[in-house]
């Protein structure tokens, strides 16, 4: 039998999200969010919920943009740093030792290192309650070539991005292939 944890702010797995912006004075600036995904298909767009209190929101609010930067597994300590400080007091590309790269289709910055990177413009905000969701229409994706696989699409598990456990606070990393969606099930159907 089930056991009710109430209404809480778990969902399993959670994508660590790096949130590339720019400030008032063009400082290149990230934070780390987990809550997000992508939410619609045609446009496509992704979404990352924010507090008004983050550096990030106000850029976000000003610049109309952001970029989602995806690490991978052997940049958790700086993409933990990133959500633990605020671009108020620290330059975190600095500080983390991360290369900012001006997106050259959206008026923010990504880190060179995370191999993953959506370019977004602003489409949409809402205020939810202690997060304003912000809707970001994709521009852009960019990958490594080392990222790719033999169809010219990312693959997970040279990505080896980060997955944020909502309950422990811990990261993880990816398993292996369990089965191919939109086929594992047809069995079912038999």
């Amino acid at each position: 039998m089930k056991q009710s944890l109430g209404a809480r702010t778990l969902l399993f797995p959670t994508p660590v999200l790096l949130v590339g912006t720019y400030d008032e004075a063009g400082v290149p600036n990230l934070m780390n969010a987990a809550w997000g995904g992508i939410c619609c298909s045609q446009p496509p767009c992704i979404s990352v919920s924010l507090r008004k209190a983050t550096y990030s929101y106000g850029a976000i609010m000003e610049r109309k943009a952001f970029t989602i930067g995806i690490p991978s597994e052997e940049y958790l300590k700086q993409a933990d740093y990133v959500g633990i400080s605020s671009g108020r007091s620290v330059r975190k590309f600095e500080v983390a030792g991360l290369t900012p790269v001006r997106s050259e289709l959206v008026d923010a910055p990504y880190a060179a290192e995370f191999p993953f990177v959506l370019e977004c413009r602003l489409l949409h905000t809402l205020e939810i309650g202690l997060h304003t969701l912000f809707v970001g229409e994709i521009v852009d994706v960019k990958a490594e070539a080392n990222v790719l696989g033999e169809d010219g699409l990312p693959d997970i598990s040279k990505i080896k991005p980060l997955i944020f456990d909502t309950s422990h606070r811990n990261y993880h990393g990816v398993g292996p292939v369990l089965g191919q969606a939109f086929s594992a099930g047809k069995a079912l159907a038999e």
